[in-house]
């Protein structure tokens, strides 16, 4: 049988023509984002806003009634214990006043009680101290052992940081109680002199510790009446966090636990430690109006004096709280998985197909999630998975955008 020239020409263009008819049947590979399973460490977070706080405040009041002069110190100013504050001329029915003298006399005994409970106070934190420097030495050579977890040991450590600070707190209290006392000997110095009676002399108030004027409650020359607030005093460089979280999370931060702080207004983090989870929770509106119960976290700073100078009162800031760390974990993006059939699965691709496989999952950070079984290691999985992709579609990988 003869071929003609025509009739080649017309067996070509049918193959030509079946053979693009069976390649528009065949479905082309959809293009995917994909993320390789990795090993690393992985870290489960709170992040919350909050904000700065002087650790020990003071307020300065007037220990007598009287007029007082015109307060000259402006918030910001430094002080020291040889900083004049104000001067108080007492009034002469304060000075006559039998009952003003019994006021008086009532709380030197009040102040001298104070001294001594604070005195008492600080033995105690010397003490407590004392015990948790020895449990921290004896967990710090059990972690080496592995005797204990490392949960157990943050939580020695966070019990040696609050004993350290308590020492601290326990002598500004102290040094505070020592000031009273003197303001309130000084006021009944005020009744003793008979002479004086007639004309009282100026009564001076100077500043009970070192540190800086945070605000001035009566500027101007007014007559004040006894315990009426004058200045707030303060030193910023002794700061702490405050951080508010849900209670829900809250059960889960423990004493010691790590914290990074964010967005505080200089180039890097800062670190700190937590040290109390206050027991009591109290209401709070989000932005959204729903009430929740939150918690106050109260955290250190763990920095050189230099690296927070630039913060001051009631700075706000956005704090990181470290809840559970793994140094190795087998992860994946948060963006890879779905729930199937009441279970967590991926779509992992296998010979450029899309593979429904079901996974166990362990730890759950921002962006990350331990797999326990169903993946190993260099495995690749969807991101994203849209409707159109099902198990058995070809699929085109295509790097993650970052």
């Amino acid at each position: 049988m003869k071929f003609s020239l025509k009739t080649f020409i017309w067996l070509t263009m049918f193959v030509a023509l079946a053979l693009a008819s069976a390649f528009t049947l065949i479905p082309k590979p959809v293009a995917v984002e994909f993320a390789t399973a990795t090993v690393g460490p992985l870290r489960v977070t709170v992040q919350e806003d909050g904000k700065t706080r002087i650790r020990e405040k003071y307020i300065v009041s007037a220990p007598v009634s009287g007029r007082i002069s015109r307060i000259e110190l402006d918030a910001g100013d430094h002080c020291d214990e040889k900083t004049l504050l104000a001067v108080i001329l007492p009034s002469d029915p304060a000075i006559l006043d039998s009952r003003a003298r019994a006021e008086a006399n009532a709380r030197v005994l009040a102040s001298e009680a104070a001294l001594q409970r604070a005195n008492s106070n600080a033995e105690q934190a010397r003490i407590n101290h004392e015990l948790s420097q020895s449990k921290l030495e004896r967990a710090e050579t059990l972690l080496g052992s592995r005797a204990i977890s490392e949960e157990q040991y943050d939580v020695v450590r966070a019990e040696q940081l609050a004993a350290a600070q308590a020492i601290k707190t326990a002598s500004f209290d102290t040094e505070i109680a020592r000031f009273e006392l003197e303001m309130a000997e000084a006021a009944v110095d005020q009744f003793s002199d008979k002479q004086k009676e007639s004309s009282a002399e100026p009564f001076e108030i100077y500043a009970p510790i070192s540190g800086r004027v945070l605000r001035v409650f009566e500027e101007s020359s007014t007559v004040v009446a006894v315990g009426t607030p004058l200045l707030e005093l303060g030193d910023p460089h002794n700061l702490e966090i405050e951080i508010d979280v849900l209670s829900t999370d809250a059960v889960r931060i423990k004493p010691g636990a790590e914290l990074m702080v964010e967005h505080w207004g200089g180039d890097t983090p800062l670190a700190g430690n937590v040290r109390v989870i206050e027991p009591g929770a109290f209401t709070k509106i989000s932005s959204l109006g729903v009430e929740e119960q939150r918690v106050n976290i109260i955290a250190d700073f763990n920095e050189p004096v230099e690296r927070i100078s630039a913060l001051g009162d009631g700075y706000r800031i956005e704090a990181r709280i470290t809840i559970k760390e793994l140094s190795k974990a087998l992860q994946i993006p948060n963006s890879a998985l779905f729930r199937h059939q009441r279970k967590w699965h991926v779509l992992s691709i296998v010979d450029g197909k899309a593979n429904l496989q079901p996974v166990q999952i362990g730890l759950q950070s921002e962006s990350e999630t331990q797999i326990i079984d169903g993946l190993s290691p260099g495995d690749r999985v969807i991101v994203y998975p849209s409707d159109a992709i099902t198990p058995g579609t070809a699929v085109k990988p295509v790097p993650r955008v970052p």
